[in-house]
């Protein structure tokens, strides 16, 4: 998939990134879990769906408490369809009991 296919694509996932590593399309999503162990909860959300699709994405944890997840297709060196389609399903689930409140003020 061409950047300019991606950049069309990019608006129906809503909160997911666009970026080009070293010329490699990927999605990219980040998120605030309250704890560790929150951040793990939400990677078994996902991986559940990941296992069901076929499709795995790279999932980091990093300083207790940040998440990030990035969809690509290794097989294809970047972007298919079926990148985008995991991250919209990735959208439906409800994270909220996971992630830190944002502070007011």
């Amino acid at each position: 998939m061409t950047e300019e296919a991606a950049s069309k694509l990019i608006p129906k996932v809503d909160g997911w990134s666009l970026v080009n590593e070293g010329g490699t399309l990927k999605l990219k999503r980040s998120w605030k879990v309250k704890s560790f162990t929150k951040g793990l909860e939400l990677f078994q959300l996902v991986s559940d769906i990941a296992e069901s699709e076929g499709h795995h994405p790279d999932l980091h944890l990093v300083g207790w408490n940040n998440v990030t997840i990035e969809i690509w297709t290794h097989a294809v060196g970047g972007l298919t369809e079926n990148d985008f389609i995991l991250a919209a399903k990735m959208n439906v689930l409800d994270l909220q009991h996971l992630l830190r409140k944002k502070k007011d003020g």
